[in-house]
């Protein structure tokens, strides 16, 4: 933080400079008109929060449906999704690219949303299948009493119930999707169209680097991840979320 309040600091500054520095907003104010980069600060939201949407709606139905149905072949269904997640998002790039490619999505969100909520969906899977097996399905009895069925058993109790586990999702999704550079660099070419990691990039100069602009860009890129980490906080996962719903 002290460092961004620095102008002219093309050499990583030293302790004494560092500490004698008097806050000011000059390079917050350059830096935000400077390279597109409140333009690729509102891609990287709207890319974002649909991605983060998506996968986590997505995930959470695709782990209702391992933590309470059977059907042939389900463990071996869940072994293969956790398999995906140990091959190198790099190694994907290329039959990523070429899918998207063929569809006509690239240089378009509709691409990018595609691979994100695509690669989004088996961690939130991985994350929450644990949380709904542990809810107790005597919950379900009550719903199932009323009339209802696995959608409102899905909507009013799952869901609610798994709050604490949502939220951490939320914002490990959020930062994960926020913070992407590689797929969004590949799939996205019209240049109005980019995120802000690419607009991070571009504060590094081939000849010369500006940390005090380095430094503030990144304070701002880390504020709506620091934002989010606080609406949420008070849903992180937490002990004991259903004790006492189910009386001996």
């Amino acid at each position: 933080i002290l460092t961004s309040f620095i102008k002219s600091a093309y050499s990583l500054p030293r302790p004494k400079e560092i500490f004698s520095v008097v806050p000011n907003l000059d390079n917050y104010f350059l830096v935000w008109n400077k390279n597109n980069f409140a333009r690729y600060f509102l891609n990287s939201a709207l890319v974002t929060v649909v991605s983060m949407v998506g996968s986590m709606l997505l995930g959470c139905l695709t782990a209702y449906g391992f933590a309470r149905f059977q059907f042939p072949g389900k463990e071996l269904l869940f072994r293969v999704f956790l398999l995906t997640t140990m091959i190198p998002g790099v190694i994907n790039i290329i039959p990523q690219f070429l899918i998207i490619k063929n569809l006509g999505l690239v240089s378009t969100y509709w691409g990018l949303w595609l691979i994100y909520i695509g690669g989004g969906v088996v961690g939130s899977t991985f994350f929450l299948r644990g949380f709904f097996q542990s809810i107790p399905k005597e919950y379900e009895e009550s719903v199932l009493i009323d009339g209802g069925g696995n959608w409102r058993i899905f909507w009013n109790i799952y869901l609610p119930q798994s709050l604490p586990a949502i939220g951490t999702l939320a914002v490990l999704s959020f930062q994960g999707t926020w913070e992407e550079y590689f797929t969004a660099l590949v799939i996205i070419k019209d240049e109005a169209m980019r995120t802000l990691p690419i607009a991070l990039l571009m504060f590094n100069d081939k000849y010369a680097t500006n940390y005090g602009w380095v430094f503030a860009a990144s304070i701002i890129a880390l504020i709506p991840t620091v934002l989010l980490y606080i609406v949420f906080q008070k849903r992180f996962v937490q002990g004991g979320f259903n004790e006492g719903g189910v009386k001996g």
